[in-house]
């Protein structure tokens, strides 16, 4: 494991309105070597933005910070200008990846929108799209909720105790079937913690949400 310093390099991404909650400013930091990016309690609590910890398609966890925060969704900004759009917790879309979801339908009726009341077999239908090697895929992706045993994570030095959902996902057309997992906090309902593909059980996502966006 490796401490990084706070090395704040600002993006000028866009003008604020009214509308928005969104940040002006991005943020990177300089992340140095190949092991996993440790931060410790101090340096995420210094910071004045939501932050998290991320790995893409099982590679270096990285630290990154909220770009914007509006209409719902949340933006994370990576060191090399990559986007990840999660909305409830759920990754939605992304950018500048080498593979990208592209889509996700019928978000309205998303049971993580309201993961407090989450329910033993809670089920979501909505249609994926993405890319996978750098070719355009689609489906239509069915859920259902299963409950696993409650955790205590340690998130920048709290103890946040956490409901343990499974979300085990099928897509029809060409029997592809894999199981996300969320964390769900028992205070805020927010998703600390998550492992989540993009589509067709292809390129895994890992959030671990250390400073939440305020709500």
């Amino acid at each position: 494991m490796r401490y990084i310093s706070l090395l704040l390099l600002c993006l000028l991404l866009q003008a604020c309105t009214q509308t928005q909650k969104g940040l002006t400013d991005s943020v990177k930091l300089a992340l140095l070597g190949p092991d996993d990016v440790q931060v410790t309690p101090e340096q995420v609590e210094s910071l004045p933005y939501a932050s998290m910890y991320l790995r893409v398609n099982d590679g270096q966890r990285i630290f990154v910070v909220l770009g914007f925060d509006e209409n719902g969704q949340q933006k994370w900004i990576t060191r090399d200008r990559s986007v990840v759009v999660t909305q409830h917790g759920r990754v939605v879309k992304t950018l500048g990846l080498t593979d990208n979801l592209v889509d996700v339908t019928n978000l309205q009726q998303d049971p993580l929108a309201d993961a407090l009341h989450l329910t033993e077999g809670a089920s979501w239908t909505r249609t994926l799209s993405w890319t996978e090697a750098g070719k355009f895929r689609a489906g239509t992706a069915v859920s259902h909720f299963t409950r696993g045993n409650d955790q205590v994570l340690d998130l920048a030095g709290n103890k946040v105790a956490c409901r343990v959902w499974q979300e085990h996902v099928e897509l029809a057309a060409d029997g592809k079937s894999w199981t996300n997992i969320f964390w769900v906090d028992t205070t805020t309902g927010q998703i600390r913690q998550s492992r989540q593909t993009l589509g067709g059980d292809y390129f895994p996502i890992e959030t671990t949400i250390l400073k939440p966006a305020k709500s």
